[in-house]
């Protein structure tokens, strides 16, 4: 699988394998130290994960259920008639889907898949950088890019990249698609972050956005036993982040892995017959059982709120 797609997370292994993530992250262990692959936060990578970025066809089924989650979270950060910037990735195309209907807003987006998703949307503005088409994932970069964003000035910037660590901040394989990158942070009033459990910990050539520039982050629910990707969180949170966790919940019955280009319709989560009363929808905080207290990332999610 790792071959495959160039990473994959724990979570994925164990449903594939049908075993739990402690055994899966034990085998992982095992495999590392054959050389056979990397470990990350709540994941693998092949070797060399520093500088290998997987294709644009890889990472559309990598963490696909998490992302849909922090999709929909991210998008209720978004208000009518906001201006915002939208980077290239595969959460971001998400993001995009959800934000056809929302009225009087503009994106500026260096993506040719968040353009694609927004390009039906009739209330909703896009606005495409220049520059020169990188083809693994399908976004502008080089100084065409860079020098359209020049004096522009927006609300938010919504990024994703290859890692996120509350030491160096977010992080991308290439040095382009950082560059680019770092033109639209400049553009932003506040920049949020859109990372799965996955990127958590991982580290990447270059930098994109330092920690202190990061307003926000939305990630996933990941509440594994001993997980290291709590422990990056209350970093992140330590340095100013605020931390937004999308519950999973009915994330994998309300979004398809891989939706085909066209007009975007912002899903509203409607419980299936027989869900039980108080089971949280994505987006929802979990209410804490009796005797035990919230999971690690949702407790850090209550305090930073």
């Amino acid at each position: 699988m790792v071959r495959a797609n160039g990473a994959v997370s724990l979570r994925e292994l164990a449903r594939v394998v049908q075993t739990s993530e402690v055994t899966v992250r034990r085998d992982v262990r095992a495999l590392e130290a054959e050389g056979l692959l990397d470990r990350r936060h709540g994941g693998a990578v092949l070797p060399g994960g520093f500088s290998r970025e997987p294709g644009y066809p890889q990472k559309t089924h990598l963490a696909a259920v998490e992302k849909s989650a922090i999709a929909d979270l991210a998008a209720g950060l978004v208000e009518e008639g906001d201006a915002i910037v939208v980077g290239a990735g595969t959460t971001t195309q998400e993001l995009a889907r959800r934000l056809a209907r929302v009225p009087g807003l503009t994106v500026v987006t260096n993506s040719l898949l968040v353009a694609q998703a927004l390009a039906h949307a009739n209330r909703v503005e896009v606005v495409m950088t220049g520059g020169t088409l990188r083809g693994s994932n399908y976004a502008l970069v080089g100084s065409g890019a860079e020098q359209s964003l020049a004096g522009l000035r927006v609300t938010k910037a919504f990024l994703s990249g290859s890692g996120l660590t509350a030491e160096r901040g977010l992080s991308t394989a290439n040095m382009l698609s950082a560059s680019v990158d770092r033109a639209l942070v400049q553009a932003a009033n506040e920049v949020i972050v859109l990372a799965d459990h996955t990127k958590l910990g991982a580290d990447s050539m270059f930098q994109t956005v330092a920690t202190e520039g990061i307003t926000r982050l939305v990630t996933d629910e990941h509440t594994a036993a001993e997980d290291p990707t709590a422990r990056e969180l209350d970093a992140l949170a330590d340095c100013g982040v605020q931390i937004s966790v999308a519950a999973l919940g009915l994330a994998a019955e309300s979004a398809p892995v891989h939706q085909p280009p066209g007009p975007a319709v912002p899903r509203r989560p409607v419980p299936p017959p027989g869900l039980a009363p108080g089971t949280p929808l994505p987006g929802q905080r979990r209410p804490a059982p009796h005797g035990g207290g919230l999971p690690p990332t949702a407790r850090l999610a209550e305090r930073i709120r």
